[in-house]
């Protein structure tokens, strides 16, 4: 259910700037620590001696060090050396891909010999000075998809976050689905409204007023493995909405990058770029505070949906017009996961 000959965001750097950071992406363990040089680097969760965690070890000279027993592993994931023993018969483990890029180090975990990084997406807002960016993690246990499906369908707001960025406009909004080869859009535009406490607060960030009629829009993007930018914002009302000058709106990207971790659990990091008042590093804070409050109404959510479908799988689940977005990211899923396994079925034999 998983597609591994992909670029997903494994962490970011300050999680393993003391120690290796053990994590399951994949349904795979791998351990992630600074190499030769300080380069990210990741290998398989495994001692090849006797099986323990190499992310309970630590690092010198670029090596990995085993914590149970002192064997050195390469990030190329040939054993280097070990107190006392020869090492030349030890079996490798599996190194995977990696690439420390816009504040994220990502990692494939699929054939290392397919891993381009110029397939690695580019954010608008990474390295520019016009925008500014916070965000989190959270370990949410629910299919990475149900998240999917969550973001790709932002009427839940009025219901799990009626006291932030919910309001009864988003259910009356007609929504829009369209499919451009791999990416699937979702828009909703909500015209001459009043602004909920959220994106009131933003606009007083702003320096614009708050008590004002506004526009204000939602568009959500898809795109393969697992990650979704959700344009959002406001504008005084009558000065173009989406279009309308920097100076009559508040404007930003929820960044989503969803990493699966096993069926039933995923890694979610998660963001706001806003091009405006880049420089104000308090509302950076603010915002993220905010913003994390908001994810974990749904992470409560996301969890005991994921337990109602492990209670009763013999239920279907109905499919409505605002459910569109997520069938539509689903259905191209599918067709990945079953072109990568064409893929993987045709090497085997050839082998």
């Amino acid at each position: 259910m998983f597609l591994k000959n992909t670029w997903y965001v494994g962490c970011t750097p300050n999680e393993f700037a003391d120690k290796p950071l053990g994590r399951q992406i994949c349904g795979e363990k791998m351990v992630f620590y600074r190499g030769p040089e300080g380069r990210a680097a990741a290998v398989e969760d495994f001692c090849p001696h006797r099986g323990a965690p190499l992310s309970l070890g630590y690092v010198e000279d670029g090596l990995l060090v085993c914590g149970y027993h002192g064997l050195k592993m390469g990030n190329d994931g040939k054993t280097a050396e070990m107190p006392g023993q020869r090492v030349r018969g030890f079996p490798c483990i599996k190194n995977y891909p990696v690439v420390e890029r816009y504040g994220f180090v990502w990692v494939w975990p699929g054939d290392a010999s397919k891993a381009d990084p110029e397939q690695i997406p580019v954010p608008e807002w990474a390295d520019n000075p016009d925008w500014a960016y916070g965000g989190g993690l959270y370990h949410i246990n629910c299919d990475y998809r149900l998240m999917i499906d969550n973001l790709m369908d932002l009427t839940h707001e009025t219901y799990v976050h009626s006291t932030s960025i919910g309001q009864p406009e988003i259910d009356e909004a007609p929504v829009a689905t369209e499919v451009n080869g791999e990416e699937v859009i979702t828009s909703r535009y909500m015209d001459n409204i009043t602004a909920p406490p959220f994106w009131r607060m933003a606009l007083k960030a702003n320096h614009l007023a708050d008590d004002v009629p506004v526009d204000r829009w939602q568009i959500c993007r898809f795109t393969p493995p697992s990650h979704v930018m959700i344009e959002v914002g406001v504008a005084h009302a009558g000065h173009g909405g989406y279009d309308a000058p920097d100076e009559y709106k508040a404007a930003s990207t929820v960044v989503d990058f969803i990493t699966p971790e096993t069926e039933t659990s995923h890694w979610y990091f998660w963001g706001m770029a806003r091009k405006f008042k880049p420089e104000d590093t308090n509302l950076t804070a603010q915002i993220r505070e905010g913003q994390g409050k908001i994810f974990g109404e749904d992470l409560d959510m996301l969890e005991q949906q994921q337990q109602n479908l492990l209670d009763y799988p013999e239920r279907k689940l109905l499919k409505l017009n605002i459910d569109a977005g997520g069938v539509q990211s689903r259905r191209i899923l599918d067709r990945l996961l079953k072109a990568e396994q064409e893929q993987n079925e045709a090497a085997a034999r050839g082998n």
